[in-house]
């Protein structure tokens, strides 16, 4: 018998908030859904909110947490991602 899993939006958030919390330069996550899942058309796309240490590249580190979160969420499901879009709403 052969089955499909699903992965619920508020796991795949926790996943891309875990990932994004070890990236390097990132002091937190922000707000009171820090990460975002939407689909469309069959592909899913992340938005992480985050806060920037302080003197921290954004750029850098926005591609960073671009980059690990799309290899977490790759690695852990077979999910077809549209795009990781990643929010600083706080640097301090």
């Amino acid at each position: 018998m052969e089955g499909h899993a699903s992965i619920s939006a508020d796991i795949l958030g926790r996943y891309a908030a875990d990932a994004a919390r070890e990236v390097a330069g990132v002091r937190g996550l922000a707000g009171r859904r820090p990460s975002r899942i939407s689909e469309a058309g069959g592909r899913i796309t992340v938005e992480v909110h985050l806060g920037v240490e302080w003197g921290a590249s954004i750029p850098a580190v926005g591609l960073a947490v671009q980059e690990r979160v799309r290899s977490y969420l790759e690695r852990m499901t077979d999910l077809d991602l549209a795009a990781v879009d990643v929010v600083v709403d706080e640097i301090g």
